[in-house]
């Protein structure tokens, strides 16, 4: 896999900043799994605890809380990143992998995207709440299976380990059908 930067420099170097200074390497490959598992799980747990029995359902309302908590999750992860791997330099370096530790954090955001979509089209047709949890969370039970085994496929593992792999995602998805289950 190559690094959108990598035409800044020769084959077989690391970019550098200004002054000579050799930036991190970008993100790649698991990291898609961190963000992916992430922001999946994320999605999950919130869809199951903004649905309320009982309660008044709107689900343009938990679309934008799991969205506006998956951008702030990301934003945090990647500054609590950023500020745990400080490097010298000057601010400008600093704001630069600030900004790039920042934008690294989009597969948590894009996890999150289906949840989202799918309260989205429950509103506009005005599905029930039970209904849009239980596809939800089985829609994500499915995507962290998903997630984990192409990127175990992707980083090398062979089939079989890789499925395995996905399936102890998947156990994470159903972990949170079954405390919703339990707590309501």
């Amino acid at each position: 896999m190559t690094d959108a930067h990598d035409h800044d420099h020769a084959p077989g170097q690391r970019p550098t900043a200004p002054g000579g200074r050799v930036l991190p390497p970008p993100r790649r490959g698991a990291d898609w799994m961190f963000g992916g598992v992430y922001g999946t799980v994320l999605a999950s747990g919130l869809l199951a605890a903004l649905d309320e029995t009982g309660g008044p359902y709107n689900p343009f309302y938990d679309a934008s809380w799991i969205l506006v908590t998956a951008v702030a999750a990301g934003l945090a992860h990647g500054y609590a990143h950023h500020m745990s791997t400080h490097q010298a330099g000057s601010a400008a370096y600093r704001w630069r992998l600030l900004v790039r530790g920042l934008w690294n954090e989009w597969p948590m955001i894009v996890a999150a995207l289906p949840t989202v979509l799918l309260l989205v089209l429950a509103g506009v047709a005005h599905w029930e709440s039970y209904g849009v949890t239980a596809v939800g969370l089985g829609l994500n039970t499915a995507l962290l299976f998903a997630w984990g085994s192409f990127v175990a496929v992707r980083v090398g593992y062979r089939m079989g380990p890789a499925l395995l792999i996905g399936l102890a995602d998947a156990t994470i998805g159903l972990a949170i059908i079954v405390a919703n289950a339990v707590i309501k």
